[in-house]
């Protein structure tokens, strides 16, 4: 196994890691929408935190040697069920190669944002 890391996405809140690589799989811990650069939240609404997020995965994927055209699978957490359309619009931009998706609203998410990604990749 090897551990991904990169300055260009936030740092591990916790005792994880930003993503991992086994085999030819990348699998990265979820991702909200933490500026890099500044530690504070992007954005106040859904599409601008949804765009961190992607923003934050890319470069985890770019770090991995991977890119969004390789991601097979995806798990979204939304803090509510109603910026869902709103999500979707902002989340087709990226994940062009439609994967395979998970999307659960969920009580509460790290930091009170309103959504989180975690994706597999073929690397």
């Amino acid at each position: 196994m090897k551990v991904v890391y990169t300055s260009n996405a936030p740092a591990a809140i916790g005792p994880y890691s930003q993503a991992m690589i086994t085999g030819n799989l990348l699998y990265t811990s979820g991702q909200i929408p933490v500026d890099p650069a500044t530690g504070n939240i992007s954005g106040e609404d859904i599409s601008a935190q949804a765009e961190q997020v992607c923003k934050n995965l890319k470069a985890v994927l770019d770090e991995a040697g991977t890119s969004f055209e390789r991601v097979v699978k995806t798990t979204c957490f939304l803090s509510d069920m109603n910026d869902f359309a709103a999500f979707n619009a902002v989340y087709e931009k990226y994940f062009v190669s439609k994967p395979a998706r998970s999307c659960v609203a969920v009580k509460q998410l790290p930091k009170s944002v309103l959504c989180e990604i975690e994706l597999i990749a073929e690397v």
